[in-house]
């Protein structure tokens, strides 16, 4: 009964059939990174297998961290840092092209001088979690891969067999409804 209504645990994602068996490579084998990721995929039913032609491929290509300065004391040092944290990868089904994608966290964080160790340790625990995020981030956009199938041959079809002429008169009318929505709200 629970399952009709769409319900389903936090952190379980649907995964297309094709990705029941994946094979992993990483830039770096023994990385927190690539470990979240078998985390996730074990987590999600899915067994890693050695590369072959006939396996879907998950493929880490790429890992890093950025910060920026978003607010600074009176003496012009760094009060608050935003982290960013980038992760590139890529996705081979076999019979399908494979697909790029760069997934990102950022957090922001308060950086006291005066508590420079704590602030280090806060650090890597932020970092940490930011990379079990952007694996989970990785797992779901895995989930969204059949649906990016059906949605391009979908689209695909609409564009052939929709008339110009129409689709410019229906933007207009959309465009005419936010204008006048717009002109309410003030």
């Amino acid at each position: 009964m629970i399952s009709a209504c769409g319900f389903h645990l936090r952190g379980n994602y649907l995964l297309p059939e094709e990705l029941h068996e994946i094979s992993l490579t990483s830039f770096d084998q023994y990385s927190d990174l690539t470990r979240n990721v078998q985390k996730q995929l074990r987590m999600n039913g899915i067994s890693q297998v050695a590369p072959t032609t006939v396996t879907p491929s998950l493929n880490l290509i790429s890992e890093s961290i950025s910060e920026r300065t978003l607010s600074l004391y009176q003496n012009s040092r760094a009060a608050e840092l935003e982290l960013t944290y980038t992760v590139s990868y890529s996705v081979l089904i076999p019979e399908h092209d494979i697909k790029a994608y760069t997934t990102t966290v950022n957090r922001n964080y308060l950086d006291n001088p005066l508590t420079a160790l704590a602030k280090s340790v806060e650090r890597d625990m932020i970092e940490d979690e930011m990379r079990t995020q952007a694996a989970e981030q990785i797992l779901r956009q895995m989930a969204r891969l059949k649906a990016d199938d059906s949605d391009e041959t979908v689209l695909d079809d609409t564009i052939t067999n929709a008339d110009k002429s129409e689709t410019t008169v229906a933007t207009k009318e959309v465009i005419k409804t936010m204008n006048s929505s717009a002109d309410n709200a003030q």
